[in-house]
């Protein structure tokens, strides 16, 4: 990603980039825009739309997900007698797939939840079964039958509630511009009216048209965090059944780390070869050179022979004491018997 976000801005508390760029469009304006509270500023921020924006999709999509869903099951079910009622709910579940993938791609949108793909269907063989038989299997299909189900409900009503909330927000808070163009008419005591006679309450007054415009404030800045409080269920719905389930995220996390453990063994290795050719086997092979030539000089001269003997038997320390360093630290001794605390000073000490 070009801008990295904070915690919160993924989980949709955030408001601007983690990295202390402004981004476009700054300047003192935004500055002073951005002290408000964010109470103040909420209705006429581009989240508060898209979150709307996401409500109001959901009644049609989750009509058409409830709809698909409820026909293929029912479908299928009625031709379990025949051959073709197994075949018919695996495709019903494999498009429930599909609209998952739809949905999780609409939150990443409107929402801006990263949710991660569910595990890929798994097909032993080849073959019309094979397949039919991985769906069926698959939990993530459904947990995707069973999104499309509850889904449908809880789009039904956060719409009512979005609808209804930001409706009579605005209404009541542009209740002085326009109400004016209610027909006129006298009432009973003569005084010239606004608004439709069968009403009882009529709202002309200075004083009337002002607590209407506050209480229509007060639905204007409150609906955003409804219509928020109505999407943090949603989130859930997206997260917990379109997502990966625990145990795939569990066995991609084992995957991770036994990756993470291969390659530090293959390090390890490639450093012990190394330090075995460069330090311990390079010592045996000058050992080997000064025993031959200890050797030839052994009847000419005794003594420089008897020095180089000397000279090499102190070279087989050096190279007996570099193999035992080398051994310790593939599995220290001390680390087993004493800990880490007194590995770490052992080895500082060397």
């Amino acid at each position: 990603m070009a801008t990295e976000y904070g915690r919160g801005h993924e989980y949709g508390y955030g408001y601007g980039p983690r990295d202390g760029r402004s981004g476009p469009g700054t300047g003192a304006g935004v500055e002073r825009r951005h002290r408000l509270p964010a109470g103040l500023r909420a209705p006429f921020e581009a989240r508060s739309w898209r979150e709307f924006a996401y409500v109001l999709l959901s009644l049609p999509i989750g009509v058409l997900m409830f709809t698909y869903a409820v026909t293929m099951l029912a479908l299928g079910a009625g031709l379990l007698v025949t051959f073709l009622g197994i075949p018919v709910l695996a495709a019903g579940l494999a498009g429930c797939r599909g609209l998952g993938a739809l949905e999780r791609a609409r939150a990443r949108g409107l929402l801006r939840l990263e949710v991660a793909e569910p595990e890929p269907l798994r097909v032993r063989g080849s073959g019309l079964m094979a397949w039919v038989g991985a769906v069926l299997k698959s939990g993530t299909s459904w947990r995707h039958l069973l999104y499309a189900v509850l889904h449908f409900p809880w789009a039904v009503f956060s719409f009512v509630v979005a609808v209804n909330f930001w409706a009579y927000g605005w209404a009541l808070l542009t209740y002085p511009l326009w109400f004016w163009l209610f027909p006129v008419y006298g009432g009973q005591d003569g005084l010239q009216l606004y608004g439709d006679e069968t009403h009882r309450i009529y709202l002309d007054n200075p004083f009337e048209i002002t607590v209407t415009a506050l209480v229509g404030l007060l639905f204007t800045l409150a609906t955003p965090w409804i219509v928020r409080a109505l999407t943090l269920v949603d989130r859930l719905l997206v997260h917990g059944l379109l997502g990966p389930s625990r145990l795939a995220t569990r066995v991609v996390e084992l995957e991770s780390d036994r990756g993470v453990v291969v390659d530090t063994a293959a390090a390890d290795l490639r450093r012990i070869e190394r330090d075995l050719h460069d330090g311990a086997q390079a010592r045996l092979v000058a050992l080997a050179m000064d025993l031959g030539m200890a050797r030839e000089k052994l009847a000419e001269d005794p003594r420089a022979a008897a020095r180089m003997v000397d000279e090499a038997h102190g070279e087989v320390k050096t190279a007996l004491q570099e193999l035992r360093d080398l051994a310790r630290g593939i599995h220290p001794a001390v680390l087993t018997d004493r800990g880490l605390d007194a590995a770490l000073s052992a080895v500082a000490s060397r």
